[in-house]
């Protein structure tokens, strides 16, 4: 219990400390007025509170992502802590913070757009199809789950569920993003930490102990930490999703100030959330093979029924049942808006003026693009599915801390902060992608030189930028003033 307490405490100072000064290494300005104000369209481009933005990008960040990866995380023990602290602080809450900030900065541009412009437009070109096809396996995997379980508890069948979930989404996205999201989810987003809340009280009350700290790998299976407890919790570490859905709300910001509490702030509570349920996980079942025990027996929505009904009574088990349908379903409807927003861009589908609202029917007709394919891909194994959200999530992620660290570099400040967890999130997906089945399916020891090979060229290329950075810096010509 001890490493927990301890652990939540490091991510409330990574808030108080790290994340200031981040925000003074990235330089903020409330004088510069912000693409809420100087795009205001009422339609994306609207001011928002700070608070009421906060609850919203931690919902979309969040849904059932730190819950359902943290537990499965947890099968490898304790040592899933150290990288939801580690991995939160000083990668995931940057990540956020700077997709969210560099969006700010250029007028509320999508990520790829971002990526584009930092580290150029064959990578951008790349990014774009990666994106938007997690955008759509993302909207895929969050609604097949609530739809089976709508099955389950409902005289709805799967398909008409699914139905329902999409004519929603069609609805919600062509919304303004005041209408629904901005005043449904701020009190969903309540919810969610609500439900965090009574779970870690309960914790001090479970059977078992929480466990404390150990490096030793707990897996049942046996399978290596390294890199797969990387991917497996990615909400709650770090999360390449998160870079598409904090441009939604780079739109809304009245000043660049907020951006911490909104982008960093929203990151460190999803760190926090994951935190519980990793806890929960090891704790509730005694031990990690009776939490795989119980994942394989009813996969990670049994498991949170089980703990939520268990810990909070008739009351829990009807907060988790809701919890699973309503907050996948806000999670695909704001992959979805992201991904309207990004074809949007990609296809200069704009009015002739930056003010004007976008066509009705061009936007509905993007939404179609991308809702249709991820409709077909709801009806096929979710296990599926989920494999390849946590690969492709994890190298949007990567490709974004390069942005950071680009921007950085060109702007003559710190880099470091972004380049760090860039190289180890580097090195995180060359290795997975080689090792896992879903991958290569490569031997361990094969998957890992292939993948130190690739870290060190992408080592050399950015090397390489730092030096021809000082060397601009270097031959600028000095302009001599003379004395008074």
């Amino acid at each position: 219990m001890l490493t927990f307490v301890a652990s939540i405490l490091f991510l409330l100072a990574g808030y108080f400390i790290y994340a200031k000064v981040v925000e003074r290494i990235f330089g903020i300005n409330d004088e510069n007025p912000t693409p809420a104000y100087t795009h205001k369209d009422g339609f994306d481009y609207t001011p928002m509170s700070w608070w009421r933005a906060s609850l919203i990008q931690l919902l979309n960040i969040a849904g059932l992502g730190p819950i359902f990866g943290a537990v499965m995380g947890a099968l490898y023990g304790p040592v899933a802590f150290i990288w939801i602290v580690i991995g939160c602080i000083f990668a995931g809450a940057v990540h956020d913070y700077f997709s969210g900030m560099m969006s700010v900065r250029h007028k509320g541009a999508q990520y790829p757009t971002i990526v584009g412009k930092y580290l150029g437009k064959n990578v951008a070109k790349v990014i774009n199809l990666l994106s938007i096809a997690l955008m759509i396996l993302v909207a895929a995997a969050f609604t097949a789950g609530p739809a089976e379980l709508m099955a389950q508890v409902t005289p709805l069948s799967f398909i008409t569920a699914l139905i329902i979930i999409f004519a929603y989404f069609l609805v919600a996205t062509m919304l303004p993003v005041h209408k629904i999201i901005g005043r449904i989810y701020p009190f969903l987003g309540a919810v969610l930490i609500f439900m965090a809340l009574s779970i870690g009280i309960g914790l001090f009350f479970f059977e078992n102990p929480v466990p404390n700290l150990t490096v030793s790998n707990l897996h049942p299976g046996e399978l290596p930490m390294w890199p797969l407890l990387m991917v497996t919790i990615s909400c709650g570490a770090i999360s390449g999703f998160h870079s598409t859905q904090s441009p939604i709300l780079a739109r809304t910001l009245k000043k660049e100030s907020e951006g911490r509490k909104v982008f960093y702030g929203a990151m460190i509570a999803e760190g926090i959330i994951a935190l519980i349920w990793a806890a929960a996980g090891m704790a509730f079942f005694g031990s990690t093979g009776g939490l795989q025990a119980a994942l394989d027996a009813g996969g990670p929505a049994g498991v949170v029924n089980e703990i939520s009904s268990t810990t909070l009574g008739t009351f829990g088990g009807i907060l988790a049942v809701l919890g699973v349908i309503i907050l996948p379903i806000t999670t695909g409807d704001t992959a979805l808006r992201s991904s309207r927003m990004m074809l949007s861009e990609l296809l200069k589908k704009k009015d002739t003026s930056e003010q004007a609202s976008p066509s009705k029917l061009k936007s509905g007709l993007i939404v179609l693009v991308v809702a249709t394919p991820a409709f077909y891909l709801s009806t096929i194994d979710y296990n599926f599915l989920w494999r390849y959200v946590g690969w492709s999530n994890q190298v949007v992620a990567t490709v974004m801390l390069w942005a950071g660290a680009m921007y950085l570099l060109q702007q003559k400040k710190f880099h470091w902060i972004c380049s760090v967890p860039a190289l180890f999130m580097t090195a995180v997906v060359s290795t997975y992608i080689f090792y896992a089945p879903e991958g290569f399916g490569l031997p361990y020891d094969v998957s890992m030189i292939i993948g130190g090979i690739i870290w060190m060229a992408v080592l050399g290329w950015f090397i390489t930028q730092v030096v021809k950075s000082k060397s601009v810096k270097r031959n600028r010509p000095v302009v001599a003033t003379e004395a008074s």
